[in-house]
């Protein structure tokens, strides 16, 4: 998702005192040691440095996701000039904690470095391929799963008319996979987008699409599922039939992205509501054997992208901007 710029600083005020978290402080057992699922978070590594971020992601989850660091945009902002240093010290903490990581994200239409657009079909196939197989190349061995295409569709069920799907037609999906997998045979490959929780004319053109690719002998391993809600919103509606019907076709299921946001402020009913919302979301999964990892999209509110893209609704995760543990973590950790 879009890229948080405001930092929270004053709440790091005292955290160089911050004790590790308890059972008492309303914690129960961490996410990673009650289920045989991968449970993650998207981490930026600069917030690593705040003590108590650190710690609640280090207790709490067994799976990373950078936030932005393996998106084009930051990685070669200027043609042939890569920056790795976000995602390298992602991997670095990650192999400290003995956390796997899931790459997000290869082909995404957004935050994408301009002078992309601006290439031939000819040249932009030539970059695609090679920047697909310089970035999975770098961290092969390291990155568990990828989100190899992210998003391409729209809630119709038509090709979203991204750059890629202009010039390269319906292929470069296909492409993008055959690449992924010759650069690191070990990592599984995702396509991966949002509003696809529930059966409807998008999740259904992403089912059509994978069983496609199946059939044609494509590398693909995996849906992800983003899991962006609202409370606004009804829970979505044929959310475990969805899973099953991705499983059916033998494929892996991720929830990468998952967070819950409601209009501000926060009250006991909203709260409710939301811990209702991520229960259905990780029983889900865990009802669903393909299921094998639940990532949400950030873990504290206090560095939710929510706020910035939406405004007046925030609160989105499972911990306060406290790192104090909300009705929802207790809700699947019960």
């Amino acid at each position: 998702m879009l890229r948080r710029t405001a930092l929270a600083g004053a709440l790091l005020v005292g955290v160089s005192i911050w004790q590790a978290p308890s059972a008492g402080a309303g914690y129960g057992p961490p996410l990673k040691d009650i289920t045989h699922r991968y449970v993650g978070s998207a981490v930026t590594p600069a917030h690593l440095a705040e003590r108590d971020y650190r710690a609640v992601l280090t207790r709490e989850f067994d799976s990373v996701t950078p936030e932005n660091e393996m998106k084009w945009g930051t990685l070669e902002a200027t043609r042939g000039q890569y920056d790795w240093s976000g995602a390298d010290e992602l991997v670095r903490y990650a192999k400290k904690t003995r956390k796997t990581i899931r790459g997000h994200t290869l082909v995404w239409h957004s935050q994408l470095p301009s002078w992309v657009n601006d290439l031939s079909a000819d040249e932009l196939r030539t970059v695609l391929r090679q920047h697909i197989t310089t970035v999975v190349s770098r961290f092969r061995g390291k990155v568990r799963a990828w989100d190899v295409v992210n998003e391409a569709f729209n809630e119709d069920g038509t090709r979203r008319n991204t750059v890629f799907q202009q010039k390269l037609g319906d292929g470069y999906i296909a492409d993008a996979f055959r690449w992924a997998r010759q650069a690191d045979p070990s990592a599984k490959l995702y396509i991966n987008d949002y509003n696809i929780e529930g059966v409807n004319p998008k999740s259904t053109a992403t089912y059509d699409l994978v069983r496609s690719l199946r059939q044609q002998g494509v590398p693909i391993d995996g849906v992800g599922i983003q899991a962006h809600l609202s409370i606004q919103y009804g829970f979505p509606a044929g959310y475990r039939d969805n899973l099953r019907r991705f499983g059916a076709l033998r494929m892996d299921i991720a929830i990468t992205e998952a967070d819950v946001r409601m209009p501000l402020p926060a009250d006991s009913a909203k709260l409710a509501t939301q811990a209702q919302y991520f229960k259905q979301l990780w029983d889900g999964c865990h009802a669903t054997w393909r299921c094998v990892e639940f990532t949400t999209w950030g873990f504290t509110d206090r560095h939710s992208w929510v706020p910035d893209v939406f405004p007046g609704e925030g609160d989105a995760c499972l911990f306060d901007a406290n790192m104090r543990p909300k009705p929802a973590y207790r809700a699947i950790n019960s």
